[in-house]
């Protein structure tokens, strides 16, 4: 296998964890990110539909290869409730997804990535809404979706 980068949900720890486990479940084949994160010039480049990644858990382990389907930019104020659900997290309103959204965006770890301290979204902000499948369960797949069964929901928030 050629040598993939990282597909990265979260930060390590519960909430990314959380997320793997609902993309190894089939119920997450949607996220949203900042697209401030991303840029032509240097940094990391915007997805494209076909790029494939290695979906990792907190410990780095390597559990999947993941292929973008769709990459949409727009407004997180035009953000649709399919996206949401298809996020996997459980969310049934827009609101609800927001909040817990808005939680992960506001938060001193994310802040202190993008080297703003006061960063806050509003509806204007623009936002990478990316679609993807999993194509190929790795060996450590099946140890993680076991440490899984039975824990309860794989919800994020």
């Amino acid at each position: 296998m050629e040598s993939l980068p990282n597909a990265e949900f979260a930060f390590p720890g519960p909430l990314r964890d959380a997320l793997v486990a609902a993309i190894l479940a089939g119920s997450k084949t949607s996220t949203t990110s900042l697209a401030l994160q991303y840029d032509d010039d240097g940094g990391e480049p915007l997805p494209r539909p076909g790029d494939r990644s290695i979906l990792v858990d907190s410990g780095e382990r390597p559990l999947a290869v993941l292929e973008v389907t769709e990459i949409r930019l727009g407004r997180l104020g035009t953000v649709d409730l399919q996206h949401v659900r298809d996020e996997g997290e459980g969310h049934e309103t827009l609101e609800e997804w927001r909040a817990a959204h808005e939680e992960f965006w506001h938060s001193s770890e994310l802040r202190g990535v993008l080297g703003d301290p006061s960063f806050t979204v509003d509806d204007d902000t623009v936002v990478l809404m990316e679609r993807f499948r999993v194509v190929e369960l790795l060996p450590a797949a099946e140890t993680a979706r076991t440490a899984t069964d039975g824990a309860g929901s794989a919800q994020a928030r």
